[in-house]
């Protein structure tokens, strides 16, 4: 019954998601004149387009050896082939069911001297970087371009999370967090699952400290910096592949990827109609039409998901062939 329940809960989830999806995109492309997006794409510098592939790759390179950098503490053998694998698996599987890769992932990568709740701990403490990248990039941004992103930024992002309640909702979901993970280790000693729950969330921890145990903290800083800046560029790249876009520069790029960075916070597959909609919207800010915030989202979104698919599929491939491996050698 249990599982029975899980996997009908898993079903749900995914129509709910599709659902916001399907409506995401509906609200996005509903005022496109697709006259006026064919010739812009017809457009199109090409050039940076291959360009825009390359960064992108590079991430992904980056974020291999800054996971490997935090892996190293528990066990140094996982090799950077196998953590590339499985980081192109899990973002493959994110595509269909949001969030699913991380888990995926780190169960991929997981061995006897590594558990899952560590490999997990090391993943939350990669998004920790993240967050702080993000955050630092972000407030530089607002700080040297206050004049053209500031009012942006007060009216769509601040003032309608006041106005929704989110910082209340947020400080009530911790606080509820907070409550149960006292509640758990209080009992460990009087419950078997609340012992086996907090024996979980110790080696979940343990997994988070791993900055704290890396051997090369300076690589972690390093290549979270690398990765997103990686990521500026990537957009920057889309906007010189359009004519359109010649008057933007590297800071109206670092603005716009920030932009789509938090619009991968809302739940959908893929992040398709979130990232176009947002994207599209704030491209309105410097008086581009609806039509070229379009090109420019799908370009940049697009491209991104079918690089995505692709490594995914080369890596599931390459996943099978070493575990084919790897079984051979355990019955030998």
């Amino acid at each position: 019954m249990g599982k029975s329940n899980s996997k009908l809960f898993q079903v749900v989830k995914y129509v709910l998601f599709t659902a916001l999806a399907v409506l995401l995109v509906y609200l996005a492309f509903r005022k496109v004149d697709w006259k006026v997006f064919l010739e812009g794409l017809g457009q199109t510098r090409w050039l940076w387009v291959v360009l825009f592939i390359v960064f992108s790759v590079l991430a992904l390179v980056g974020r291999t050896i800054r996971w490997k950098e935090l892996l190293n503490p528990f066990d140094d053998s996982i090799s950077y082939l196998r953590i590339w694998d499985a980081n192109n698996i899990g973002n493959l599987a994110s595509v269909a069911l949001p969030g699913s890769g991380e888990v995926l992932r780190c169960g991929l990568i997981s061995t006897k001297k590594l558990e899952f709740d560590k490999a997990l701990g090391t993943m939350f403490c990669e998004r920790i970087w993240d967050a702080i990248a993000l955050i630092v990039i972000l407030a530089a941004s607002l700080i040297l371009q206050w004049d053209r992103f500031g009012t942006y930024f007060t009216e769509k992002v601040l003032e309608p999370m006041a106005s929704a309640g989110i910082w209340w909702i947020v400080a009530l979901v911790l606080a509820a967090v907070a409550a149960f993970i006292i509640l758990v280790f209080r009992l460990r000693t009087k419950s078997r699952f609340c012992g086996r729950i907090a024996d979980s969330l110790s080696r979940f921890w343990v997994g988070i400290m791993a900055f704290s145990k890396s051997r090369n903290k300076f690589l972690v800083a390093i290549t979270t910096f690398f990765i997103w800046f990686m990521y500026i560029l990537m957009c920057y790249c889309i906007i010189k592949a359009m004519p359109t876009l010649d008057g933007l520069d590297l800071a109206d790029a670092t603005f716009l990827s920030m932009v789509g960075n938090l619009a991968s916070v809302v739940p959908v597959p893929g992040g398709i109609g979130a990232y176009h909609y947002l994207v599209s919207a704030a491209l309105g800010m410097y008086g581009y039409s609806w039509d070229t915030g379009i090109l420019f989202s799908t370009l940049n979104h697009e491209i991104h998901a079918v690089l995505i698919i692709f490594l995914g599929v080369i890596s599931y491939l390459s996943y099978l062939g070493w575990r084919s491996r790897k079984d051979k050698q355990d019955e030998a």
